[in-house]
């Protein structure tokens, strides 16, 4: 989400912010928004796959600064897409955005920001390393994020300026003025703060003739954010002579926002503002904005989430959630990272928009190598029950999922059929809401047949890099181009790089003369792979 234009219109307003030097406090973290801008900001790779032995020193730093002020961090993640696919346009926009940066940065230009593929991984492992409470929420995040925020009674650091509208108990602290790389000390003690600013709901609408603060959805949502964008309002605008009053805004956006809000402040409520928008909506068309408006406002009430509840006994529940009657394994895991929201994406909606990266946008997408292991997931999803194929007439599959990806660089959607399990799989004993009590001899047996690994050429590999070793037989079975001897080089070498890290940095939990004892060079293996690299 995010307001259009209000982020630099406030920012050009230092009277709507309170200095802070913050300290002694809980603070909740708008986690997506974190990771981007710490990424971001700290002018690390994104056109060789990403640097994130640096970013993950950029996480911990920041964190370890927070814990020097004693400021105690409760970060929240975006989870899936929203189940009514309100948003779809504006999601699939956003991905045509990320091909273009894509395509920009393998061109070596500049013009694109694109995050490396594994970045949020990345960071949910330093937040687990730390530890650092985290949550991923099954939606959206921002309502929980409020919702939280409010029962700590205390600020929310993120930059959307989506919550300049919500009504926050301890305000809202952009991470544009959140200088967490200087601490200064406090002049009567040695405790170091962190220099911030608080956006102020209440300056913020004294500015306009002391609104009220409930009329700020509405504003909202008339002047547009990432997904909202009604022909109706439009119409208004084109009618209504808003008073910007003295301003010299040379923004039209800007202009635009500053009478809206004008306009807004002269009505007690939003039932009365409503009333007087639709004087300029035409006949036909008053009572489904209405109800339009009425539904987009909700958006900026808190959620019924008790992430409370969460945070203390590990329990998430969501309203949202109950009614799709997820096997409750499923919510926990999502609720807790362990599941990506690809996963609740694929199982709600049967769609996925799959991540882009820098390549070469001639040749077809990185993601297509995976597509056989996405089937897997996908099969798994439909349970045993649905094993066997059925359509009815006239109707697509209910096998059938979609894919959004690029070709070359546009963004097309692909009907990607879940594949048939076999074995145990295929049986009503292992249901989606019992997966998760599937015996680890038979995951295991699933997971190589789907690498096409047997579990002979895993024996002689320390139990650390038999992963590694699958998932490297998998990529030279289906690369396209087909994987030359320096690339196994060169993925070798990082391998024994990282063997290295671990003796220089974990001696007493580490041998390096296993990686190298006899018979790991396993013959099975070079004999199946040798001719990739001839």
């Amino acid at each position: 989400m995010g307001i259009h234009g209000l982020m630099s219109y406030v920012g050009e307003h230092r009277e709507f912010f309170v200095d802070l030097q913050l300290r002694d406090t809980s603070i909740v973290i708008d986690g997506n928004n974190l990771y981007h801008r710490l990424y971001f900001d700290s002018n690390l790779d994104m056109r060789r796959g990403g640097d994130y032995d640096s970013f993950a020193d950029v996480a911990r730093k920041f964190f370890e600064t927070l814990t020097l002020c004693n400021i105690r961090p409760y970060v929240v993640l975006d989870g899936g897409c929203d189940v009514s696919d309100k948003k779809l346009a504006t999601i699939k926009e956003r991905a045509r955005e990320r091909i273009l940066s894509a395509y920009c940065l393998s061109c070596g230009g500049g013009g694109g920001s694109l995050l490396p593929l594994l970045i949020r991984e990345v960071f949910k492992q330093i937040l687990t390393s730390l530890p650092v409470p985290f949550v991923q929420s099954f939606s959206e995040a921002d309502r929980d994020i409020v919702s939280l925020a409010n029962h700590l009674n205390c600020p929310v650091l993120t930059l959307d300026s989506d919550f300049c509208i919500f009504d926050l108990k301890a305000g809202y602290c952009p991470l544009n003025y959140f200088q967490w790389r200087s601490l200064p000390s406090c002049k009567d003690s040695q405790d170091c703060y962190i220099p911030a600013r608080r956006f102020s709901l209440e300056r913020f609408c004294g500015h306009f003739s002391n609104m009220n603060k409930t009329l700020l959805p509405l504003f909202a949502v008339m002047n547009g954010n990432d997904h909202i964008n009604l022909p109706a309002i439009e119409m208004f605008f084109s009618k209504v002579r808003l008073p910007v009053g003295s301003s010299r805004q040379k923004c039209r956006k800007h202009v635009r926002i500053q009478g809206l809000l004008n306009w807004l402040s002269r009505f007690s409520d939003p039932a009365e503002a409503i009333e007087n928008v639709l004087k300029y909506v035409n006949k036909h068309e008053k009572e489904e904005t209405r109800q339009l408006l009425c539904t987009f406002m909700e958006e900026y009430e808190p959620s019924s989430v008790s992430l409370k509840d969460f945070f203390q006994n590990g329990v998430y529940e969501s309203e949202e959630a109950k009614k799709l009657e997820l096997p409750p394994w499923i919510l926990t895991a999502l609720a807790k990272g362990l599941i990506a929201p690809f996963v609740s994406d694929a199982l709600i909606l049967k769609r996925t928009i799959l991540h882009v990266q820098v390549e070469n946008m001639q040749r077809p997408s990185a993601n297509a190598i995976s597509l056989p292991i996405r089937q897997i997931i996908y099969g798994l999803l439909l349970g045993g029950s649905q094993c066997s194929v059925s359509t009815s007439s006239g109707k697509a599959p209910t096998r059938v999922f979609h894919e959004f990806d690029r070709i070359q660089r546009a963004l097309k959607k692909s009907f990607i059929q879940a594949a048939a399990l076999s074995g145990h799989f295929c049986s009503d004993q292992y249901s989606l809401n019992t997966l998760s009590e599937v015996p680890l001899a038979d995951r295991l047996i699933l997971l190589l047949e789907t690498l096409g690994v047997t579990a002979s050429i895993l024996e002689p590999v320390p139990c650390h890099l038999r992963l590694p070793l699958a998932v490297t037989c998998y990529w030279t079975r289906y690369s396209e181009p087909k994987a030359k001897l320096q690339h196994m080089k060169a993925l070798l070498l990082g391998v024994v790089a990282g063997e290295l890290d671990k003796a220089i940095h974990s001696p007493g939990r580490f041998s390096f003369g296993s990686l190298f004892r006899p018979g790991i060079a396993n013959d099975s293996f070079l004999n199946l792979h040798t001719g990739a690299f001839t």
